[in-house]
Parts: C-alpha cells; structure tokens; sequence
C-alpha cells in the first residue's frame, strides 16, 4: 500500500495514513485499463485541492493521461482528441457526450505525451482558459507539439473566455454550442505560432523582425514534417523579409546573450510531490494541509533586508525516502520559478552583483532575469528559445516541464529566498577576498570601506536592491 502510494508512512513514529482521505477519488488507467494510480479532489476548503498518486514503478506522470483507456474504449475511430487542464473538465465533457477528451496528471504537456497521443489520432486540439496561466501552459504544449508534427498531423488551439473552463462553459452553453465554438475558434497551430511571436516582437520595424526571425527560426527547425517546416519557413520569411538562406543561418548560430560556460546537472528528477509530505508530528486533519500564505500580487517588491526577520514557516516535512532520490537545487528551482513566472525579473536589480564567475547555473539565472528586463514581453517560450539547441536550453526545457507542485506565493518566496542566500553567499565571498588580500598587501580606500560595512554593519555591498519602496 505505501508502494503504491495509498498510504503515508511517518519516518519517526512508523504510523500510518491515508493518502486520499476526505477526498473524492478517480482511478487512474493505463492504456490496457488497468489502475495504476487515483487522483482525488478535496470534499472541503483543505490543500491543495486536487492530489495525485506520486511516481511509483507502474505511474509516471510525465506519460500517463487521464481518460485516453476511456475515449478509445467508447470510439475506437478517433479522429481527434481534446486535452484539457483537469480531470474534472475531462468528466463534464463526457457528461456532455464529448467523450474523446484527455488531461495531463499535474505536469506540464511533455513531448511523450504527444507521442501517445499522435500514435491513436492524427489531430489533437489543446483547449486551455483564456486567462494567462492558460496561455503559458498552451506555448509549452506547442513547443512539445512542435516536434512530434510529422506531416499529416495536426494540431489546433482553443482558448476560453476569461473565467470559462470546460467544465462550466460545456454546461451552460451546451454540446452543439461547444462544438461550433471549437469549429469557428480553434486555431491551427502555425496560425497561433505567428500569431503570438508577432505580438512579442513586433515586426513592423527591423529590429522587431529580427527578433522575430531568432525566436522563431530555431522552433521550427524541431517540425520533423517537411512540407510543414518549409511553409512555415516561407511564412517566416514574408513576414521579415528574411532570405530562406539567412533562416537556415539563424538555427546554426549561437544563441542570444547564452552565458560563457555551463556545467549542467545530470539528474533532472522532480522535485517531491505534494503527496510526499505529510505534516510535521502527529495527525491533525483540520491542519494537515494548512501553509502559511506570504507574497501575493500585491507583494512589496523584493528588498534583500526584509527576508532577514522571517516568522516561522510553516512548510511541509518530508518523510524520509524509502529509495534516495534527487531533490532539486535551490538554484534549479529559481530558474523554473522564472520560467513560469517572468514578471519576477522586474522585482529584482543589479542582478549581475550576486553571480560569481564559477556559479554557472548562476550565470544563467542572471542572464535570464536581465533578458526580461530588458524585454518585458518575452514570456519563457522566447526566454528558451535563446538557448535553443545548447545544454542550457535543455536544462531550461526540462525544468520548465517539471510539475508544478508549490502554490504561487510559496514559489515566489522560494524565489527570494534563492537569491536572498546568493547574495549572502557572494557577500561571504567578498568578505573573504578583502580579508585575504588585506593580510597580504594594503587595500584601498574604497576596499577598506566595503571592508568596513560588510564586517561592522553586515550590510551586503553588492546584492540585488529592490526597484520598489
């Protein structure tokens, strides 16, 4: 039972519980029908809402979807499957009689999940709400499409009306209703390539064409389809007056603005799932799930004093693993935090001052945050494509993949609590380098003031400041 993830073993009184207690449950089915994990949503107000089985030998999030056994099962013609966010949205359009709907399991849309689905049907409509997390989530669908589009499939986009999902629009419109929605709205997928790269760059002057041609030149270059990658090359050229040699030029040159080196880390292993923690001592259901809540959309921009008096937090503690396994560097969560939210950037300033010269994964978290400041458009899709086809872009594609377990205000203060010890950290660095240099020759003026400060005041002399009050 704990194998397979139904029940939580506590690591220091051996007692034990039920995962998806006070929850209603879903089986979750492999392509043969067999149960191999559940998903259970929350009866209350408790946290976090939906819970999956974590990874065990049978389930691998990054490859199972929700409802596919099922809509082979009733039509073994498919012709095109919906992916929808939730398995709740996949549910209510069976209800509505759409019975060819699919979700992911709390992961992000992975390339393997495509290959899955490009093995039962040739066309794949993604429908995502409208809002912006919707959007975010449709440019990592397309990215993992990108690849998979031999010639002969198709992939198409439907966003919903702000503060729609499936779930509630199917139900107050109707089946004939949605469906002419999907015929009148759904965008093909080069449609919705251009569409959005063009509103990113802005291609009415040079230098939004340019831009244009180096966000967009090396995605497609990943369309295995020729006939498919060469008209979208075309199109790529009327746009900005491009030759096609001066295309091909781009996917060969290197990236924009990529650091000096990089050393990346072998293992890309998720971080823990929600359902392997559980909470601190014995249980008490009515705060099992209870976190403090900190940040938020009004949040004062990061200022590198503020973090210094935290309260107690009240995070999560996981059990101890029964197979070791690899936990996510502070600084691999930053950046994937970035990805997912690039509006962080424009809290942070002097980014430059906390990244050491041998610190490459720092390097590129700083690389990243100046590209957006510079660009506050650019969303991760664009801020990947920088690195297209170098071991950092690999590193940003698989963590911009991993699943999203932490809620928004946790991983903003994650976040700052990432750059908060890189700048303590490149404080002590300085510290010692004026210690060191100072035993054997005599240091400046200057040198002896930051000296000074960082030894009497332990006030960091080169950290991030806030852009805000």
């Amino acid at each position: 039972m704990i194998d397979a993830g139904l029940l939580i073993e506590n690591a220091e009184t051996g007692k034990r519980y039920d995962r998806f207690r006070d929850r209603v449950m879903f089986p979750i089915r492999d392509s043969r029908g067999r149960v191999i994990a559940f998903g259970g949503r929350v009866l209350g107000d408790d946290k976090p809402k939906y819970l999956n089985s974590p990874e065990t030998p049978v389930f691998h999030k990054g490859q199972e979807l929700y409802g596919l056994f099922e809509a082979r099962k009733f039509n073994r013609n498919l012709d095109e499957i919906i992916v929808v966010e939730g398995y709740m949205d996949v549910i209510a359009l069976a209800q509505q009689g759409l019975r060819n709907a699919v979700a992911t399991l709390g992961t992000a849309t992975s390339e393997e999940h495509l290959k899955r689905l490009f093995r039962v049907v040739p066309n794949v409509l993604f429908c995502f709400d409208g809002d912006q997390a919707g959007r975010n989530a449709a440019w990592r669908a397309l990215e993992a499409t990108l690849s998979n589009l031999q010639d002969g499939r198709r992939a198409r986009f439907l966003f919903l009306p702000e503060g729609e999902d499936p779930d509630t629009l199917v139900r107050s419109e109707g089946t004939d209703a949605f469906k002419a929605r999907i015929n009148q709205h759904a965008q093909p997928l080069a449609d919705y390539f251009f569409e959005q790269l063009t509103k990113e760059s802005d291609p009415r002057s040079l230098e939004g064409k340019a831009h244009m041609a180096t966000l967009a030149a090396p995605l497609i270059d990943k369309v295995p389809g020729a006939n498919l990658r060469i008209l979208m090359r075309q199109r790529l050229t009327e746009i900005t007056g491009l030759t096609g040699e001066a295309v091909s030029q781009l996917v060969q040159s290197a990236p924009v603005e990529a650091p000096p080196s990089y050393d990346p880390y072998v293992d890309y292993d998720a971080m823990p799932d929600f359902a392997d923690y559980q909470p601190q001592g014995g249980y008490e259901p009515q705060q099992e799930w209870t976190q403090k809540k900190t940040g938020g959309p009004n949040q004062k921009k990061w200022d590198n004093k503020s973090w210094g008096k935290k309260g107690k937090r009240q995070d999560f503690e996981p059990r101890t693993p029964r197979v070791p396994t690899a936990v996510e560097p502070p600084m691999q969560a930053a950046l994937r935090t970035l990805l997912h939210h690039p509006e962080l950037a424009e809290k942070v300033e002097n980014a430059s001052h906390f990244a050491a010269e041998d610190q490459s994964n720092a390097q590129l978290l700083v690389a990243l945050i100046e590209a957006r400041q510079k660009n506050p458009n650019l969303r991760s899709l664009q801020l990947i494509a920088r690195w297209h086809g170098t071991e950092q872009g690999r590193l940003l594609r698989a963590l911009a993949e991993k699943e999203w377990l932490i809620e928004a205000d946790n991983l903003e203060q994650q976040f700052f609590d990432t750059i908060t010890s890189l700048s303590a950290r490149q404080r002590e660095r300085s510290l010692e380098h004026l210690i060191s240099k100072a035993r054997q020759t005599e240091l400046s003026a200057e040198e002896k003031i930051q000296l000074r400060e960082l030894l009497n005041r332990n006030v960091p002399a080169q950290t991030p400041t806030s852009t805000g009050a």
